[in-house]
């Protein structure tokens, strides 16, 4: 029974992994990006009565959601070289490459629908997962009867560390991030607000890749 309650909170996420591992296997070129789209958003209409978007504290999850965007990049821009040390590209967390191919990088639509799924789908599917579903499992595998935002260290700092994980040879901007949503589970107690936060936070780096032409971001 609460396999079948956590199913919601892990779904999307399980299908969004699927689909990267998926990806080397089953190229499917510029058809990828409205597939997934579709994909990934009839999992999140599956899972829509767990989730909230209602925020409690909306500017300062803005705030938030922009000083971590500041952290995910700043190492690059002051140390040019620092990326490319061993701690970040190894065998164990890979090496830092766009997933976006050459000749897909100027096309408008593709841009659009990149942008459209990392600000608006992966924050909601991750946040779904890592914080309103992890953080709690782990205190209790009956999860619904942990308040969500409730802390317990271990929750808190597991939570992190897997979140770092996730993101390879970002690992160290990832754990500043998980640090950071995590914080603010905890201290809003609302999904809405990480959701936001997570949003502005790969908005604003979408739309620095664009920009800058920094697509190892992407």
């Amino acid at each position: 029974m609460v396999r079948s309650r956590s199913l919601p909170y892990v779904l999307p996420f399980a299908v969004f992994i699927g689909l990267l591992a998926l990806r080397p296997r089953l190229p499917l070129g510029a058809a990828e990006y409205p597939v997934w789209l579709i994909v990934l958003s009839a999992a999140l209409f599956y899972s829509r009565k767990v989730i909230s978007l209602r925020c409690a504290r909306p500017l300062s999850s803005v705030l938030l959601g922009v000083a971590v965007f500041a952290i995910w990049v700043a190492p690059d821009l002051l140390w040019p070289s620092y990326r490319s040390h061993w701690l970040f590209q190894n065998v164990l967390f890979g090496s830092l490459q766009s997933s976006l191919p050459e000749d897909m990088r100027g096309a408008p639509w593709i841009l659009a629908l990149r942008f459209a799924r990392a600000a608006l789908l992966v924050p909601v599917l991750e946040e779904l997962f890592w914080r309103a579903w992890l953080m709690r499992w782990i205190i209790n595998p009956d999860f619904e009867k942990v308040p969500l935002g409730s802390y317990a260290r271990g929750a808190f700092w597991i939570t992190a560390l897997l979140f770092a994980t996730e993101h390879g040879p970002l690992w160290d901007v990832g754990l500043a991030a998980g640090i950071a949503y995590n914080w603010w589970i905890v201290r809003t107690r609302s999904l809405g607000d990480c959701i936001l936060a997570h949003g502005v936070t790969n908005a604003c780096l979408s739309g620095f890749v664009i920009a800058t032409g920094r697509w190892q971001y992407w």
